[in-house]
């Protein structure tokens, strides 16, 4: 079976550094990675090293934190000044043209905004850092964008996860999309909030 499918090859080898010295280091290097132009995000491997232990929950979503992060400059500076000659074959390789184009859209409508949607919506993180570069987002508020919405992505998981082990993971595996959606939306209602007490 796993000979006929290369991504859930790819899937299991990424998984399989969870039960070796180096996860950690796969981890970390897999958030880079996956922020611009690897098919797998790190949840799952973050998932089985904290169910795994428990309390290293929290550090290992900081290094996810902050591998995404930096692999979320990469991909914006392969859509700022490298489109051309790498960022659209990345994008068409997974098929991703039409989301591509979707979020140039939304990122001319709502600038930052958008930029914080990308990281609690299931459109690969790399198709949003690359747009990101390509549509010329406002550097610092991308990464400050990048840092409150990968990171939070992440601590949700690590709070579940040190919490509740193993018991929570099909729950996570099932319903986090959906608890990503509602935490955005309570993210918007504070901006809103936040902008109405100012405007007061």
């Amino acid at each position: 079976m796993n000979r006929k499918n290369p991504l859930k090859r790819l899937y299991n080898w990424v998984l399989h550094w969870a039960e070796t010295p180096y996860g950690a280091y796969a981890l970390f290097a897999v958030a880079i990675s996956e922020s611009s132009f690897f098919p797998i995000p790190p949840d799952v491997l973050l998932i089985a090293l904290s169910i795994s232990k428990p309390k290293k929950s929290y550090y290992y979503a900081l290094l996810c934190t902050i591998g995404s992060v930096l692999g979320g400059i990469l991909g914006y500076y392969i859509g700022y000044g490298l489109m051309e000659a790498i960022g659209i074959k990345i994008l068409t390789f997974y098929g991703a043209m039409e989301q591509f184009e979707k979020i140039a859209y939304y990122y001319q409508q709502y600038d930052a905004l958008a930029v914080g949607a990308a990281g609690f919506t299931p459109i690969p993180y790399k198709v949003f850092t690359i747009a990101a570069g390509a549509c010329r987002i406002s550097f610092p508020v991308f990464i400050i964008a990048s840092i409150i919405s990968r990171g939070t992505r992440f601590f949700i998981q690590a709070i579940l996860l040190s919490i509740f082990g193993e018991k929570i993971k099909k729950f996570i595996d099932k319903y986090f999309n959906l608890l990503s959606l509602l935490f955005f939306v309570l993210l918007i209602l504070g901006f809103v909030v936040v902008k109405l007490v100012i405007q007061k």
